[in-house]
């Protein structure tokens, strides 16, 4: 087996130090044979864009003999072009002033790359605009920028450096514009789309190829390349957990599978894929490397009902209303890979709606984990005390369950709660319940009214119903509107459980259970 391109996000490393390749170059082709010169990308953090960019440019610059055996190798003419590829992450970022600095001398270095004297006199945008225009006159300029965004998603709790530098963008992409005639290609990759308005208002030719079908697995593993590349290994964690290859697989589709870009083709995350293999263990990768603190507090400060992230419609106009001055935060959870596109409603229409939903068991398990971690001050002992409730409810000790959770609660500061105060309830139990593998539905309607939720494991079926007044009104109520009904027929147990909360200690007052016969 090749060893694995962990932390490796140049092509040429990859493949002259023989490590694993996952062929994406059929993709790239369809790239190529695009009509178009610019183009844009849109995909969350350690998903593949940078060694993309990398793939790219080692195509552009002609080198065949780094793609034998690989499906792109005698598809093309292969021809030497001047390329220029900037990667924004490398740049010092921290103000508009070290910023311009950093961005003068990496143009600065491809002046002296191809040895070009460099005018000292003019601006970043001169210097750059003269650069292409020196090189086009060989051949023309293919133009490489990976991370565009970062130096403006970096600080979005910090606007005044965030809209400073994307001023500096801005004028940037006007310069790419101005110099159409001498450009072969250009592509652009960020996490986030920023609205045409407000960084590309110069380059209105770009084309964004993020939801097109045709390139929606462009980056991360399509489950085939999964079960090609990755087939000893796979065989090798049967092995380790004792299972079969077919129950490792669907493991792994739980945990890692699910994201798309048009509703239809699923891939899975790189980088987790890469861990699990290297690690030989499931666990929740994607967050080791980065919190999502700023997402976190613009849900605390706005109060938003996290409920609502499951199975959410939106209209395709929220693709492209990111902007600093007026984030939604649907579209802000889509573009940094918190939410993904499950499907999509009437699609050949003009303005489409889809439908949002977290990508896989890693993303959504890590997401309200640090949501109630962040609610409840971060104690250490809450994730302990979480996973103790399972315990609990195998050996059907609610007593205990529910002590845990009015503990929890308790740890929730004042300042947290919710206008909507069943909601607020509401919502803390959910978290709770999904956190410890418990499907939980909310809000379920049926033609005598609506349940407020539907807890199930594998043997029972928890009929909630959630009071400001008294527990056993809310199993009246249950009982009154034969919310149990529906799931007669699963051959589960089926428990009713009346919860009613105390608003002045902002916890649960009482609880009632009673077993439906």
């Amino acid at each position: 087996m090749k060893n694995l391109p962990l932390g490796i996000q140049t092509f040429k490393n990859i493949i002259e130090d023989d490590y694993l390749y996952v062929d994406k170059t059929k993709d790239i082709y369809q790239l190529l044979a695009h009509k178009g010169k610019f183009f844009f990308l849109s995909r969350p953090r350690r998903f593949g864009k940078s060694l993309l960019v990398t793939t790219l440019e080692e195509i552009f610059l002609g080198n065949h003999e780094l793609f034998k055996g690989l499906w792109i190798y005698d598809k093309i003419e292969w021809k030497k072009y001047p390329v220029i590829r900037i990667d924004f992450s490398s740049m010092d970022i921290r103000n508009s002033e070290t910023f311009l600095k950093s961005f003068n001398h990496q143009i600065d270095s491809f002046y002296k790359a191809h040895s070009i004297k460099v005018n000292k006199n003019v601006d970043y945008k001169d210097k750059f605009k003269d650069l292409i225009i020196e090189l086009s006159k060989k051949e023309k300029v293919v133009i490489l920028i990976d991370e565009y965004d970062k130096p403006i998603i970096n600080f979005v709790e910090k606007i005044d450096i965030a809209k400073e530098n994307r001023d500096i963008l801005k004028n940037f992409y006007e310069t790419i514009k101005s110099c159409d005639e001498y450009i072969r290609f250009a592509f652009l990759t960020g996490v986030s789309k920023f609205s045409k308005i407000s960084v590309f208002s110069g380059l209105n030719n770009l084309t964004d190829i993020t939801l097109a079908d045709r390139f929606s697995t462009i980056t991360g593993y399509t489950e085939e390349q999964l079960y090609f590349y990755f087939a000893e290994r796979i065989n090798l964690l049967a092995q380790k957990f004792n299972k079969t290859e077919e129950e490792v697989k669907d493991q792994i589709k739980t945990w890692y599978n699910g994201y798309s870009w048009d509703g239809k083709s699923f891939v899975y995350n790189p980088y987790s894929i890469l861990l699990l293999f290297e690690n030989q263990k499931i666990n929740n990768y994607w967050f080791q490397s980065a919190t999502p603190t700023f997402l976190l507090k613009i849900i605390r400060e706005h109060q938003i009902n996290v409920i609502k992230f499951e199975n959410k419609p939106v209209h395709s106009k929220i693709f492209d209303s990111y902007d600093l001055e007026n984030m939604n935060i649907e579209a802000l959870l889509f573009q940094t890979g918190y939410l993904t596109i499950k499907d999509v409603i009437e699609p050949d229409l003009p303005f489409s709606r889809y439908i949002l939903n977290y990508p896989n068991m890693e993303v959504k398990e890590s997401f309200l984990n640090n949501i109630l971690m962040n609610f409840s001050e971060n104690s250490d002992n809450d994730e302990i005390m979480i996973f103790n409730l399972v315990e609990n409810l195998k050996n059907n000790d609610l007593e205990s369950f529910f002590q845990i959770i009015k503990d929890i609660f308790y740890k929730i500061p004042a300042v947290i709660f919710m206008a909507d105060r069943e909601a607020y309830y509401q919502t803390i139990i959910y978290v709770i319940l999904t956190l410890i593998g418990i499907r939980i539905n909310v809000e379920i309607h049926t033609n005598k009214g609506r349940i407020d939720a539907v807890a199930e494991t594998n043997e029972k079926i928890y009929v909630m119903e959630f009071k400001m007044s008294s527990s056993n009104q809310a199993i009246k109520q249950i009982e009154t509107k034969k919310y149990y009904e529906k799931y007669l027929s699963s051959g589960k147990e089926i428990l009713l459980v009346g919860i009613s909360f105390d608003t002045e200690e902002r916890n649960i007052r009482d609880y009632t259970v009673k077993i439906f016969k």
